[in-house]
């Protein structure tokens, strides 16, 4: 059950991640992509710090995880 919420909320937090950073897209599919994978890195990371509190705490980490991601593709890319 832990694996399905987790999933949930690191796709919800991508498409969210897409629609905050506007221009140049990468899809819904990449998007939702991104935001797991950046949502795992997120939670590990912010994670170790004890931040969190419930699920709305556990989004937004997920979401700082998905933007920071992101924003390294993108700068990536433009190199």
């Amino acid at each position: 059950m832990w694996l399905i919420v987790e999933l949930a909320l690191c796709a919800l937090a991508g498409w969210a991640t897409g629609q905050i950073m506007k221009g140049g897209g990468y899809g819904l599919l990449a998007d939702v992509l991104l935001g797991i994978a950046g949502g795992w890195l997120g939670g590990f990371l912010l994670g170790h710090f004890a931040m969190g509190g419930g699920l709305l705490g556990d989004f937004l980490i997920r979401l700082v995880g998905a933007v920071v991601l992101v924003a390294l593709v993108r700068l990536i890319k433009r190199t």
